[in-house]
């Protein structure tokens, strides 16, 4: 998600998420010590992270200090499904949780990370991949993984169906609709797939995790929307975590710690380069799928960001997927795909 420059969260969405019901315990933990290669697939939050959801053939769901990591089969991998919250502490902490406990011989257990997801950007709806991630405004850069590079430029190179109607949404999670079933405006140019260029990561939250909201709907929720109101520890940990975020003084420094790096940014969000660092030290390939949620194009004419995030954050959410969806289906047809994360 992309918190920037003055952006802020704002008292509506921070009473939505405190008036957030409370929910029943669930299950306990299971384990992921099984050997097993997969793919771990990360999002922020639960629009993000549904349509993949969906395409998912969920085996288990293992809980662990109150968040879940669903475990199944998609597009031909063996994969694990989480999200990360919003904010570099929380990609970086659920990134480590997620290494830590899928393990093989004291080594993750994953062949690649991915991350899909929505950001700041060019044209509203497209989707970027960018070839290297900033985490400190543009004095170091992190690239992505080589050979996930080269499966995305074949994916751009063909047909991905992009949505160009921005979808209404289910921010409820409410699941009564379809959130792709009902249309609203269509943005004024066709999306597209553009690999190339920087991406950077800032920390609007100076150093603090955002707590997810139990049953916070496609935005501040804990879960993917179908697997909402189940953990009583999340509620927990709302309660004390949320403290530092009502306080006023949280927003004095807000717009001078998210001002961006020197540069032009095709994507611009609060939790890839977190992610790909994690990724990075443990020597596990990364890419990051990022489509455009507020940024040009919009018919409406609507006043950037968070107004245009809202409105188009399933728009850009689906297409994202869409593709992290076939470029999981061409990365799996690709020989020796998780050997070690490239460096240059």
């Amino acid at each position: 998600m992309r918190w920037t420059h003055s952006r802020r969260l704002t008292a509506a969405a921070l009473t939505a998420a405190l008036l957030s019901p409370v929910p029943a315990l669930a299950g306990a933990a299971g384990g992921g010590h099984d050997c097993v290669r997969r793919t771990l697939v990360l999002s922020a939050m639960p629009v993000e992270l549904d349509p993949l959801f969906a395409k998912t053939k969920v085996d288990k769901t293992v809980t662990a200090a109150g968040h879940d990591f669903v475990v199944g089969t998609l597009q031909g991998h063996q994969v694990v499904l989480s999200l990360t919250g919003i904010g570099p502490v929380n990609a970086t902490n659920r990134t480590e949780q997620a290494f830590k406990l899928f393990t093989c011989n004291g080594r993750p257990a994953f062949d690649g990370v991915v991350f899909s997801g929505v950001a700041g950007g060019d044209w509203i709806g497209s989707v970027t991949v960018p070839v290297r991630w900033t985490l400190d405004k543009g004095k170091t850069f992190l690239p992505v993984d080589r050979r996930m590079l080269a499966s995305a430029q074949k994916v751009a190179a063909g047909k991905v169906a992009l949505e160009q109607q921005a979808p209404a949404g289910d921010p409820a999670c409410g699941c009564v609709v379809s959130p792709q079933s009902v249309g609203t405006v269509s943005v004024t140019h066709k999306p597209t797939v553009e690999v190339g260029g920087n991406g950077e990561t800032t920390d609007p939250f100076s150093g603090r995790a955002l707590p997810c909201a139990p049953g916070g709907g496609d935005v501040f929720g804990c879960e993917p929307c179908a697997l909402q109101g189940d953990h009583a520890t999340q509620a927990q940990q709302f309660a004390t975590g949320v403290a530092p975020f009502v306080d006023p003084s949280f927003f004095s420094g807000y717009a001078s710690s998210t001002a961006p790096g020197k540069g032009h940014y095709v994507a611009e969000d609060e939790e890839t380069a977190a992610v790909a660092t994690v990724a990075a030290r443990a020597r596990v390939p990364f890419l990051g799928f990022r489509a455009v949620s507020d940024g040009g194009g919009d018919p409406l004419g609507l006043p950037g960001f968070p107004v245009q995030f809202f409105y188009y954050r399933q728009l850009a959410a689906d297409n994202a997927a869409a593709v992290t969806l076939a470029f999981l289906s061409a990365w799996a047809a690709a020989p020796q795909h998780g050997v070690a994360a490239s460096t240059h």
